[in-house]
């Protein structure tokens, strides 16, 4: 009985061990179940992040385009006289249709294609190969398509800019023909190289010299600045300039377009994070930030200096801020940013009120003096304040974040941005004395002086801004 008994309890061992061995019949499907659920969970977080951010950004394309029309046609028609308001206002509304089909036809291409290290080339012209799928080098959670109609705003933007230096002096086809040519030859080179795939100062996609502009210091605020100085001494003075006094004939309308401008703004610099995330909340708040200490900045000079703070002081000081954070919004932390917008505002009311009496030169609307200068200040400043705890940009072989900008300890960077502040500066400069030139040759820029004493509303468009008859 027990060897019987024995070999039973053996064949029981190994009945149980032969089944223990065997894997389980079911066992794959619920971890192939597992793993197919785990990839539509990513798939559809994937998803969402695109949407969000794709919201964000044409949320910020339509804010950016607000700050042409109508921020700065508001703005800038109401410190001209009556009598110029709406040739101004209609210099902003009409390069928001021409700079839009010159850049579906080469403008995007020439600043974001893959050119040389100065400009692109004329892989996306006519828009070719622009369409719903990102383009990984510049935003990979984006259409392309959502990526090249924020950049247009951009482009459109800037020479409107300009327009406040040549204020009631310059003919409309001059506006029109120097435009045209200063967006393809100073514009699109200066974002290229600042923003485009292997351009020279390009802080991420393989630049020589890594300038950081988030935003657009170099690219939108210094160039058109510099060449609104130059295009403010080229045409010369308004008849009268400065014997007779030229006050504004609205303050209500360039404080509506201020305020649309301060908004319009946060889609300018927080959009520059082209996603939703945290970077972009950082950027907006250094912007509002900025503003509200430049206003303060430059209201604290006047009254100083004049006895009294005036509005136009107080919108043109929030204006001059939120320039000079531009290249830093996406850099700096809220209390370096206040730091950027105070050194703004006093800085810029220097540039409007000593220097521009001092050298004489008829910078009608202070383009230069606010957008020029602000974006020097910026742009330096970026290089100061700029860190990696906002923005890990800089990296080792081994991926670990290295110092941005001088309070992180990288020195060098003050020497990148003076090189990305002179290539602004020499672009716009040369750019600016050769295409007027030209201009000036094909179509004529100035006014004669009976028409600016009739003022360009009647004489380039026949029509009055206000019809005041009871």
């Amino acid at each position: 009985m027990k060897p019987a008994a024995g070999l039973a309890l053996l064949c029981v061992v190994l009945a149980v061990g032969a089944v223990q061995a065997q894997p389980p019949a079911a066992a794959p499907a619920p971890a192939a179940a597992m793993q197919t659920d785990l990839a539509k969970l990513d798939q559809r977080v994937t998803a969402a992040q695109s949407s969000a951010d794709n919201a964000w950004m044409l949320v910020s394309a339509a804010l950016v385009l607000m700050m042409t029309g109508p921020g700065l046609a508001l703005f800038y028609g109401g410190l001209v006289r009556q009598k110029n308001t709406l040739a101004i206002m209609m210099q902003s509304f009409s390069l928001m249709a021409i700079i839009t089909v010159l850049w579906a036809v080469v403008g995007y291409s020439l600043c974001f294609s893959e050119g040389t290290a100065i400009i692109g080339g004329f892989g996306h012209a006519l828009l070719r190969g622009v369409g719903v799928d990102p383009n990984a080098d510049y935003s990979a959670t984006i259409p392309q398509l959502t990526f090249m109609v924020y950049q247009l705003m951009f482009a459109i933007i800037t020479p409107a800019l300009i327009t406040g230096a040549t204020a009631e002096r310059m003919r409309f086809s001059g506006t029109v023909v120097f435009m045209v040519l200063w967006s393809l030859f100073v514009y699109a080179p200066l974002a290229h190289m600042v923003w485009g795939k292997g351009g020279l100062l390009n802080a991420t996609l393989g630049g020589r010299f890594p300038t950081l502009d988030f935003a657009g210091g170099t690219v939108v605020h210094i160039t058109s600045g510099v060449s609104a100085l130059v295009c403010a001494l080229y045409l010369g003075k308004r008849t009268g300039y400065p014997k007779e006094p030229m006050p504004p004939h609205s303050l209500v309308l360039s404080f509506i377009g201020a305020c649309l401008l301060w908004v319009g703004w946060f889609g300018f610099n927080a959009g520059s994070a082209l996603a939703s995330n945290g970077l972009a909340a950082s950027a907006f708040v250094a912007t509002h930030f900025a503003a509200a200490t430049a206003t303060i900045g430059w209201l604290a000079a006047e009254w100083m200096t004049r006895g009294r703070p005036s509005a136009l002081g107080a919108i043109s000081g929030a204006v001059a801020g939120l320039v000079a954070i531009t290249p830093a919004s996406g850099f700096v932390a809220p209390i370096p940013a206040m730091i950027i917008g105070l050194a703004a505002g006093i800085g810029c009311f220097v540039m409007v009120t000593i220097a521009k009496s001092r050298f004489g030169y008829d910078d009608a609307l202070d383009a230069f003096g606010v957008h020029g200068a602000g974006g020097t200040i910026g742009a330096l400043l970026t290089g100061v304040f700029a860190t990696q705890k906002v923005n890990p940009m800089f990296h080792d072989p081994q991926g670990r974040p290295l110092p941005v900008g001088l309070i992180d300890g990288n020195a060098s960077q003050i020497g990148n941005q003076l090189i990305g502040i002179a290539m602004a500066w020499a672009f716009a400069l040369v750019g600016s004395i050769v295409l007027l030139k030209i201009t000036d040759l094909v179509v004529g820029v100035r006014a004669s002086e009976e028409q600016e004493s009739e003022g360009l509303d009647l004489t380039e468009h026949g029509e009055e801004a206000y019809n005041l008859e009871m």
